[in-house]
């Protein structure tokens, strides 16, 4: 059956590894033309022929640049129209990760960094597309949240705050850019198997884990994010089996913090730090 994205053009950021590689090879896949946003030229080039040695009919290119500089921003944007001649989904997966206790975050590459990336890069590169999508009447912009948007948890505090600010701007953006036929979606995917969750995971004490059924691997978040493109809906959580632990949080916060502080935050801070500390885990993803 024929994609409804088949010949569109969507540009996706964090294309170098991840979330944002598995989503540039679904939207491929389904007929997509792709911009393979990042900064590690390298990695991107990497996907580019991979892509165009598995779908010879469709069109691959790198385009390096930071999200979090708008001046690269606007210029790689500009870069991607001259050559494909036009935007019709934009991908904002580009994300970092930091995860720790906030009195021992680094103000730097834990907090701004994070929030830079997450947040006012996905603002930069939707600010810079959004005058071609006005004048062409059309377009769909993606956001990858996070659970964390509506389930925030310890040592995920500068995260979830970036990831329930990026919901908040899709909620406004969508009220805004409705009128010119302008869709606008959220992903908030719960863990996904990235090299980030991992480390944070490995420096707990607790060994708290999500449970196994829980976590997407970043193949079939690519898949959900490609899923969302050919279909459009305000927003959507996977696994959907999540739902009830975000009902639950959400109904009985009160029963939530206990049951988060007895599980997790004793157990983790019942030692000294340093017996185990080896630093923030830090990784780029795309959730």
């Amino acid at each position: 059956m024929r994609s409804t994205l088949t010949g569109r053009v969507a540009l996706i950021t964090g294309a170098s590894s991840g979330i944002g590689r598995e989503a540039a090879k679904a939207l491929a896949r389904r007929g997509c033309k792709v911009l393979l946003g990042g900064r590690r030229q390298a990695l991107l080039e990497d996907l580019a022929r991979e892509i165009l040695q598995e779908f010879p009919d469709t069109l691959a290119l790198p385009l390096p640049f930071d999200v979090a500089r708008m001046e690269s921003v606007e210029e790689a944007v500009r870069r991607g129209l001259d050559m494909m001649g036009r935007l019709d989904v934009l991908v904002n997966n580009a994300g970092v990760g930091v995860m720790d206790w906030l009195e021992v975050l680094d103000p730097r590459a834990g907090i701004a960094q994070q929030i830079a990336v997450n947040l006012t890069g996905a603002i930069y590169v939707s600010r810079a597309a959004l005058p071609h999508m006005i004048e062409a009447r059309r377009g769909h912009i993606l956001f990858v949240a996070s659970l964390a948007a509506l389930v925030s948890t310890p040592t995920y505090s500068v995260y979830a705050a970036s990831k329930a600010g990026l919901l908040a701007f899709a909620d406004a953006l969508r009220r805004e850019v409705g009128i010119w036929g302008i869709r606008v979606s959220t992903l908030l995917p719960g863990t996904v198997g990235t090299g980030f969750a991992a480390d944070a995971v490995a420096r707990r004490r607790s060994r708290v884990t999500t449970p196994r059924g829980w976590v997407l691997s970043p193949h079939q978040a690519g898949e959900a994010i490609a899923r969302l493109a050919e279909r459009p809906r305000r927003f959507w959580i996977v696994p959907g089996r999540i739902r009830p632990l975000i009902w639950l949080a959400r109904t009985f916060p009160g029963l939530a913090d206990w049951a988060v502080e007895v599980g997790f935050v004793r157990r983790e801070r019942a030692q000294p730090r340093d017996r185990l500390h080896r630093g923030p885990g830090t990784r780029e993803s795309g959730a």
